[in-house]
């Protein structure tokens, strides 16, 4: 399988190996790992090993693994024992959206109860 990554994506370098992250889950499609600035209990981004800039770009060049991405927020939240309890999804896109690192990815935020707020 052939990668597509950019050299200089922060997240690309993650999935290439290049720079550390505390993995929590991991595919051959798909990688999340710990927020290194948390802002919850839990936080846990998933990425696709592949780069594509923000959700929408994802979705339309490879709609199957926008699908994959959002199961593997699933794994991922009943791995960090959030499915029950709850937890909240957020896509940041672009630079009004909040997005920081151009390469989309899910944050996956739980862990104790988050309330009714946008960001918490």
């Amino acid at each position: 399988m052939m990668l597509m990554t950019s050299p200089d994506c922060l997240f690309c370098r993650i999935v290439r190996g290049e720079i550390p992250a505390t993995i929590v889950h991991s595919t051959a499609k798909i990688i999340a790992f710990r927020d290194i600035a948390p802002k919850a209990p839990v936080h846990v981004l998933v990425i696709p090993r592949d780069h594509h800039a923000d959700v929408a770009a994802l979705a339309e060049a490879d709609p199957a693994l926008a699908g994959a991405l959002l199961a593997a927020v699933g794994v991922v939240a009943a791995g960090e024992g959030i499915d029950v309890s709850g937890y909240r999804t957020i896509f940041n896109s672009g630079p009004d959206g909040g997005q920081e690192v151009a390469h989309v990815h899910a944050h996956v935020l739980g862990g104790a109860p988050l309330g009714t707020a946008i960001v918490p």
